[in-house]
């Protein structure tokens, strides 16, 4: 027993390891942007906590559009030309670096121009993470390149160690001034975790490659279509609950929301952790070690989804009675319950989008079924709005999570059931 334990851990020693850092990291970095969460809930009201959720789910929207696919691209031509060519490999961040910082510029202008004809009094809000819009996309930029180098332990160290430093401020900020405090405890946090990520990254070649920036920006160009399709059957439905003025209903729903992307962290770090390993077989053309893992990745993640939606269903209703007692009442319960039944299937995409689909150039599977379901579910929420209030929008969630997955997890099934055909 002990001796198969150990041929296993050796099997899989690189793995394990990346995943334990990668953990680390993962957790530094969100366990302090949970942290203003949970400090924002207990110390504003209901309403100003709705108008904070509000406020970041305008400002992430915009981010999409600073980044636009930017640096999870890189992720992948950082690993591919680790790999293939290392002259490539160096000029990577400044070219990736010079996009996001041109996509920042002209939504800041965009956002200065034109953001007070839609926000309205809720503007002002928004000029405080406004720096968000640069600092997000550019830390995500060198977490992409230092996953790709495999830096997972230098990360981790770098992202833990940022978190525990900016506890102090952040508490200070949160509890002195509320809600404003709170958005600026954001944007201090990624500027924070900016400058050391560059710092310890060291210099970089300062040389324009177009034909790098190209590449780049054609395969970036698919992932931000995705996003922004992902947004608009996710975090759409904040915004559209601030059209109809259901700013309380806000902050339960994100509550809920929150707590299942904390769940779902392992599952993010495990495939971002495989993701170099995927890349380097589908660029060798193994694609039949690819569909053999995939397949593999498949079956456990469905299992363990079920599995943990079973037992969130005993553990999650006292712990938001423990942390978020003034929330805890029907309505969120509701969400919560309803939201539970899709897990297992947002596990599954976690897992085959990030290490899969994204880590092999196919991300555009993804774009085809999430810009119908996006759409999709736009209207569905005004529909069921009407009909059912405030909890329609999770309703809405529900079929168009279903719909966009399940689709997306066939045609990339189909597409690499071809390759191996092709080369057997």
């Amino acid at each position: 027993m002990t001796r198969t334990i150990k041929n296993n851990y050796n099997k899989h020693k690189e793995t394990i390891h990346n995943f334990i850092w990668r953990a680390l990291q993962i957790f530094g970095k969100q366990g302090i942007t949970f942290l203003i969460f949970i400090l924002c809930a207990k110390l504003l009201t209901p309403y100003d906590f709705g108008v904070y959720n509000y406020i970041l789910a305008v400002v992430f929207f915009l981010i999409i559009f600073g980044d636009f696919g930017i640096s999870t691209a890189t992720s992948k031509y950082v690993a591919e030309y680790n790999i293939i060519d290392k002259n490539k490999l160096r000029l990577i961040p400044f070219n990736s670096l010079l996009i996001i910082v041109s996509l920042g510029v002209v939504v800041s202008l965009l956002v200065i121009l034109f953001g007070e004809i839609y926000l309205k009094d809720k503007y002002i809000f928004v000029l405080y993470v406004l720096p968000m819009l640069f600092l997000a996309p550019i830390s995500s930029l060198y977490d992409g390149i230092y996953r790709g180098l495999k830096r997972f332990k230098e990360l981790a160290i770098i992202s833990v160690s940022v978190g525990l430093f900016a506890i102090g401020f952040v508490y200070f900020l949160v509890s002195q001034y509320g809600l404003i405090g709170a958005l600026i405890s954001q944007s201090l946090f990624y500027l924070l975790l900016v400058l050391v990520l560059i710092i310890r990254y060291g210099l970089i070649t300062t040389k324009i490659d177009k034909k790098l920036m190209k590449t780049i920006i054609k395969y970036s160009t698919v992932i931000g279509f995705t996003a922004i399709a992902y947004y608009f059957y996710t975090k759409a439905d904040i915004i559209i609950l601030g059209h109809f003025n259901y700013i309380n209903e806000i902050g339960y729903y994100e509550i809920v929301n929150k707590i299942f992307e904390i769940i779902k962290l392992p599952t993010l770090i495990l495939a971002t952790v495989l993701a170099p390993a995927i890349t380097k077989y589908y660029a060798e053309k193994k694609y039949h070690i690819v569909k053999k893992k995939f397949l593999k990745h498949l079956y456990y993640s469905s299992a363990f989804g079920v599995i943990l939606g079973i037992l969130l269903y005993i553990i999650i209703p006292p712990l938001i009675e423990l942390f978020f007692n003034e929330y805890f009442i029907p309505e969120t319960i509701l969400i919560f319950k309803l939201l539970l039944l899709i897990l297992p299937i947002r596990i599954v995409a976690t897992i085959i989008s990030q290490s899969h689909a994204i880590a092999t150039g196919n991300a555009h599977f993804s774009l085809w079924t999430m810009i119908p379901a996006g759409i999709l579910n736009i209207v569905l929420d005004f529909v069921f709005i009407y009909y059912f209030g405030f909890i329609g929008v999770v309703y809405s969630t529900l079929i168009c999570f279903t719909f966009a997955i399940s689709s997306f997890i066939i045609l990339y099934y189909i597409k690499l059931n071809k390759l191996s055909k092709c080369l057997n």
